[in-house]
């Protein structure tokens, strides 16, 4: 997957903004402040339908403005120029609009299914030293995008979800009650399913690639919890036992809304004893095995977005997260204040971000678009 081109309107600081990237590892460079991050931020916000700082009316939508505007040209496989795509999203921090291909989208699911963008920033440390619910959105972006079925099971484990726990607010009696915890076990068992053979694939990755980025973890392997006693007894039977508890605290206690998962290592005790650095080597190391399942899956990479990759990671782990990409076809979007000493000698394209959001090759480069090669 190769994004052609992605084009901002009235995001953050910039009134417009575009950026036509090349193929392989692009590093975007300029001043703190100046806006790098906002193209990253708007892909993610197309793919996720958020973005990774905060919500869009928070200060997503440039001052003074009703509504941000993204545009992204992308090809599906580059080597195919029949699976060129392309999507638009307009959003005023309510309300939004999309159009993916010249028709309207009637999901935002719609559009983040058709460009996958897998991202690392300054908060992706919070995947493994955070609470559940990152973890959670990892795993089901994972099977969201390579899992055929998993999307309406999903949402239909959802649905039962508020329905049960609406009842559950309003003290419901157990017999009202039975419905919605039929629906809930139908969903949430083969939910369950298949996030614990997600993990399981993915804890290849998460190993091989832990001893070749960040040998020094020693990561072991990745353990699954459901949301419930699972190894003890079905959910239809949890959420029986659960009952009287639920009806006393107003929600549902057990169920895959409350699984997690964790990285295991030897030598640490796990997540609690991590430095900052550590849980962003483990972090990243995660996100880029998730993309390696996914070009497995799919046939082609994710993009692949680092945010200030410079200062997130020493020069020697950066070195080594690059050996990796070049041996990828993967294409790259790294974001810094100035080129990093890991960067030069290597193949990469840079640019430079202007002050009214335009991007220009960086020194030294020639030819409309394309940035200047560290080679």
């Amino acid at each position: 997957m190769q994004v052609e081109r992605v084009v901002l309107g009235q995001f953050r600081r910039f009134q417009q903004g575009q950026w036509s990237p090349a193929a392989g590892i692009n590093l975007l460079v300029g001043d703190n402040g100046i806006g790098k991050t906002s193209y990253l931020e708007a892909l993610h916000l197309i793919s996720y339908g958020r973005s990774f700082r905060g919500r869009v009316r928070d200060g997503l939508i440039r001052q003074g403005q009703g509504a941000l505007e993204v545009f992204v040209q992308w090809q599906q496989m580059p080597a195919d120029p029949s699976s060129q795509h392309r999507g638009g999203l307009r959003h005023t921090g309510n309300d939004w609009s999309a159009r993916l291909d010249g028709e309207d989208v009637a999901q935002l699911g719609q559009l983040c299914a058709a460009l996958a963008v897998v991202t690392f920033e300054p908060g992706s440390h919070g995947l493994i030293s955070g609470g559940g619910e990152p973890r959670r959105r990892f795993l089901d972006w994972g099977l969201f995008h390579v899992q055929p079925g998993f999307t309406p099971l999903w949402r239909r484990y959802s649905r039962a979800l508020k329905q049960r726990n609406a009842l559950l607010k309003q003290g419901a009696s157990r017999h009202a009650l039975e419905a919605w915890d039929h629906e809930l076990a139908q969903a949430g068992e083969p939910l369950t399913a298949a996030r614990m053979n997600y993990i399981a694939r993915l804890q290849e990755h998460v190993v091989d690639l832990a001893a070749r980025l960040a040998p020094s973890l020693q990561i072991q392997a990745m353990e699954f919890q459901p949301g419930w006693r699972r190894h003890e007894m079905p959910l239809a039977d949890a959420l029986l036992l659960a009952q009287e508890r639920d009806r006393s605290q107003g929600f549902t206690s057990v169920g895959p809304h409350r699984a997690d998962w964790a990285v295991l290592y030897d030598g640490l005790a796990g997540r609690e004893a991590l430095s900052r650095g550590q849980a962003k080597l483990t972090a990243l190391t995660c996100l880029l095995a998730q993309a390696a399942d996914f070009s497995l899956e799919r046939g082609y990479w994710p993009v692949l977005c680092l945010d200030d990759l410079g200062s997130e990671l020493d020069r020697h782990h950066q070195g080594r997260i690059l050996d990796f990409l070049q041996t990828t076809s993967a294409q790259v979007l790294v974001t810094a204040t100035e080129v990093p000493p890991a960067f030069v000698a290597r193949p990469v394209s840079v640019f430079h971000v202007e002050h009214d959001g335009g991007v220009l090759p960086g020194p030294g480069a020639t030819g409309e678009g394309r940035g200047a090669t560290l080679v």
